[in-house]
């Protein structure tokens, strides 16, 4: 027994060692494991300018810390140092920490664009100076950075009165929180919509808050997002374009970047990056910014958006969408047109050339004569389902038509198919079902005269379902051991399979010569999200497959791999189920929830250390305890009853008329990032960091405590009997004005320092204590072990020697109450710092704008630091000796099972309830000290 009680901490240790092994590895995919970074840095040709824009007094006393300025470059920037501005304003809002400066690439790349157009048509940037806010930590300032840009709004367009051509609104890029706060104009009482017709957001979480760290963050997104759920139908002459990062930006997951899905209606747009033609690439959270491949789809769709008429971003919004579309999710290769011609005369000196194998290639190298290819499709509709056809060429001009119900190999009146095409990196396609082009009797490709130029041509008929071949995904636990995989052995050109977490492409070439590389896309039909990989035929390839946004439960697509192939080459497909990936999705969902599940899990140690102190009068090591208390099943078939329960109307009703928040586990179902035993795997992975984080903070106590005893004499220990001294209690008061005068955070931060300090303190003159006791131990050894010393002694040391053991008893006594008390400092210490560390963003935030205001307003911790400077003064000087004899020890120890229930179920999306659960623990501590 006594072996096996030796083996348990170390079976443990290896166990949740293992456990937060599992966790760095997750955090290692989301923060490492991505691709490489393909975009090109955007660079300023001239030295980039900032003209600060003079605001009215009272704007300026009432926003002291923010500033609008005005964005120039070179002789631009000279020009409009008089504000005598004729372009079209837009207004850049940066985000969390963001720079003003963070524009300079928008107008860079606008401006040389100007420049092209001989300034026919030409942006002015704005941009708003936010003092670089820690926005997405503490939200109180959002409601004010969002009244400052409404009055910039006004500012601006004050710039253009009795212009010729006259703004009446302005176009918005927010990045990050930015784009938040734009949204957020629309809330305002006294805010007209009509002042934006035009919102691009780069990204920017509009689903929910990264970190939900104060009250403030979270009421602000509730009120954003209900008001455009609420007000869509208000909302369809704004035309909103959300741009996520991709897997690149760890600090905003993709699927926060998505419009709220109830609010999604014809004016809104949500894509990745990485689907984003010609840019095709992720982005972490700052490059988004000046990624040039994505400035470039912005600003040629800002050029194309122009009214002619009225020299500003139309008032259409259809038209605005089809140039959005154009840009961000489709592109045909060729220059948008609101209303392109597609009946049209094929004309010219060319040569006719009939066509009728089903494959064709052709080759184009320095062709002096044009040629027209014919594809008859009357011969082919019998056979095969659909056409491709693809062209290396990446011109914007046609080439590509239907000719129809013509009976002869000449072809004079055709529809322009080239608007079907869709542009891929190297080639743009054409992908047509023939039955939905009943009227078509040929195909037409057109090859104009090249000289110098060389590329090519190809096209196939097929049958759908010969290219199709739906692959079933390996299970989710087969942790990679398992695998699918198939083979495909024809020269086709286009294939699907089905999602995997990796797929694993290798392809073999039956001959050596140049081809065009295979293009594989993994399609994601219910979302923007596609990526596209370019590799060279043959070579070996590895694709990751994971999600964004789940899959909608009414829709019944499936995922699409789609090998745009080199000819005469063999494809080998295998999928394998990814446990790094895996690991790294639970991180990047649910890396904000940790800090419940941790606390959690101290939670229940703290109280299994009161349970012992009630059975056996000693207080448990954290360790011990934790692997004893922290069992999943107390926790999780409650936490699955409730949110099982929260799917009944009577249930939310019961919970409504008890002004209970939502369950924040329900929640997560609802937007599909909740998945069966996800819970479970936290709650591990919690207990895994918890029990660690408890070793090396117990450890590190021992350690400063070591070597302060080396520095310092310790005391001796003394047993104090009141709680409450007048010192004390001046203390208690100065730490609550100060929480009062200035900021919560901070006097939480100063009881913090106390109580560490006087823990280790405690530490420190324990072990002095226990050296002296085993010294004193150790010399009685001694002294029994050599009689004849005992002869010389008289009978005074004899009494004297009689004296002192009950003397050692009663310090061995003390120093063991002492260590009991240190056990549950230290455990209580570990609960406090995670109530630091969620209060530290405020802290940081008031310390950053202290030269504007000593006093934060508003503070989300405010009241609550009061309470626990209270609560911890009193705690920091009792015993366990005053706790045993509570008659309230008991349910103390039985509040913390059904505390750390409540919170997984309402702290996961609110990370500021946590100090609310510890908190109320704490109280009945505190009262067991007094009662």
């Amino acid at each position: 027994m006594g072996r096996a009680g030796r083996r348990l901490p170390a079976l443990a240790a290896l166990f949740y060692g293992a456990l937060a092994a599992l966790v760095l590895l997750g955090v290692r995919d989301v923060l490492f494991l991505y691709e490489e970074n393909r975009c090109s840095m955007t660079y300023m040709y001239e030295y980039p300018e900032y003209l600060k824009i003079k605001l009215p007094k009272k704007t300026a006393r009432r926003y002291p810390a923010y500033e609008l300025y005005l964005y120039g470059e070179g002789n631009y920037a000279e020009e409009n140092k008089n504000l005598l501005l004729t372009g079209i304003p837009v207004l850049f809002l940066p985000g969390n920490a963001g720079s003003y400066k963070q524009v300079r690439s928008l107008g860079s790349i606008a401006l040389r664009k100007a420049e092209d157009v001989d300034f026919k048509y030409h942006f002015n940037f704005f941009s708003v100076n936010f003092n670089e806010e820690l926005v997405a930590l503490y939200g109180g300032s959002l409601q004010r950075q969002t009244k400052f840009v409404h009055e910039c709004i006004k500012v601006i367009l004050k710039l253009y009165r009795d212009r010729e051509f006259a703004p009446t609104s302005v176009a918005i890029v927010g990045h990050s929180m930015g784009g938040l706060v734009a949204r957020a104009l629309l809330t305002l009482k006294n805010f007209k919509p009509e002042l934006i017709n035009l919102l691009i957001t780069q990204a920017t979480p509009h689903v929910a808050p990264v970190m939900p760290l104060d009250k403030y963050l979270t009421d602000f997104y509730t009120a954003v997002n209900n008001h455009w759920i609420l007000k869509a139908q208000d909302l369809r002459n704004l035309t909103t374009l959300s741009v996520a990062g991709g897997f690149r930006d760890y600090q905003v997951r993709s699927g926060l970047a998505f419009l709220p899905r109830l609010s999604q209606h014809d004016s809104a747009l949500s894509v990745v990056s990485s689907a984003v033609p010609r840019a095709w690439a992720s982005t972490d959270h700052l490059s988004i910014v000046w990624c040039k491949e994505l400035i470039l789809a912005t600003i040629r769709a800002f050029f194309d958006l122009i009214d002619e008429n009225t020299r500003q971003i139309t008032e259409d919004p259809k038209k605005r969408m089809s140039v959005l579309n154009h840009h961000f999710v489709r592109h045909p290769a060729k220059i948008f047109e609101e209303n392109p011609e597609t009946s049209m005369e094929l004309t010219g000196a060319f040569m006719w050339i009939t066509v009728k194998t089903p494959k064709w290639t052709y080759s184009v190298y320095n062709d002096s004569d044009g040629k027209y290819f014919t594809f008859p499709l009357a011969s082919h509709r019998k056979s095969y389902s659909h056409v491709y056809c693809g062209n290396s060429m990446l011109d914007t001009s046609s080439w590509i038509y239907g000719c129809m119900n013509s009976n002869s190999s000449m072809c004079l009146e055709a529809t322009d198919l080239s608007w079907r095409a869709e542009l891929l990196p190297g080639t743009k396609v054409v992908i047509l079902k023939l039955q939905d082009y009943p009227s078509l009797s040929h195909i037409v490709l057109q090859v104009p005269p090249t000289v110098g130029n060389k590329y090519t041509l190809d096209c196939e008929f097929f049958r759908e379902d010969s290219r199709t071949v739906q692959l079933p995904v390996t299970h989710l636990f087969s942790f990679g051991l398992s695998s699918s995989k198939i083979l495909l052995n024809s020269t086709g050109l286009l294939y699907n399979v089905y999602q995997a977490f990796k797929i694993y492409i290798e392809s073999h070439c039956h001959s050596l010569k140049e081809r065009k590389p295979s293009v594989y896309r993994l399609h994601i039909p219910w979302s923007h999200e596609d990526s596209i990989t370019v590799a060279k035929a043959p070579s070996s390839t590895e694709i990751s497959a994971k999600l964004h946004i789940a899959q909608p439960q009414n829709d019944n697509r499936i995922p699409e791999l789609n090998i745009y192939s080199s000819s005469d080459c063999q494809y080998e497909v295998i999928l394998k189920t990814s446990l790094l990936q895996i690991l790294g999705q639970v991180i990047r969902f649910h890396a904000g929830a940790f800090p419940v599940y941790v606390v959690s899990n101290i939670l229940l140690a703290y109280g299994g250390q009161l349970s012992t102190l009630i059975s056996t009068g000693q207080c448990s090591d954290f360790s011990l305890e934790l692997v004893r208390t922290a069992k999943p099943y107390k926790v999780e078939p409650l936490l699955s009853i409730v949110v099982f329960l929260h799917g009944f109307h009577w249930f939310r009703v019961i919970r409504e008329s008890l002004s209970l928040p939502e369950v924040d586990a329900a929640v997560l179902s609802s937007q599909d990032a909740w998945f069966p035993l996800v819970s479970l795997i936290l709650f591990l992975f919690g207990t895994g960091i918890a029990y660690w984080s408890g070793v090396i903070f117990s450890t590190s106590l021992r350690l400063i405590s070591s070597l302060w005893l080396t520095l310092i004499r310790p005391t001796v220990l003394q047993k104090d009997n009141k709680l409450i001294t007048p010192r004390r209690l001046c203390g208690v008061l100065s730490l609550a004005l100060v929480s009062w005068t200035t900021c919560g955070a901070f006097a939480v931060l100063i009881i913090y320092l106390r109580y560490l300090f006087k823990v280790i303190r405690l530490h420190m003159n324990v072990k002095a204590e226990q050296n002296i006791l085993n010294g004193d131990l150790d010399h009685s050894k001694e002294t029994s072990w050599n009689p004849s010393i005992d002869t010389i002694k008289n009978q005074s040391s004899m009494d004297s020697t009689s004296k002192a053991t009950p003397q050692s008893l009663s310090n061995s006594t003390t120093v063991a109450e002492a260590v009991n008390s240190l056990k549950m400092h230290v455990t209580i210490l570990n609960l406090f710092t995670w109530i630091m560390l969620l209060n530290l963003p405020s802290l940081i935030y008031w310390l950053k704008n202290l030269r504007y205001n000593v006093r934060l307003d508003p503070d989300p911790c405010r009241l609550t630091a009061i309470v626990l400077i209270c609560i911890l003064e009193i705690l920091m000087n009792s015993s366990t000796s005053e706790v045993k004899s509570s008659k309230l020890l008991k349910i103390a120890s039985k509040v913390p099972l059904p505390l750390s229930v409540a919170m997984l179920a309402f702290g996961q999306m609110h990370l500021y309830r946590v100090p609310h659960f510890v908190t109320f623990s704490l109280l009945l501590h505190v009262l067991c000290c007094v009662v």
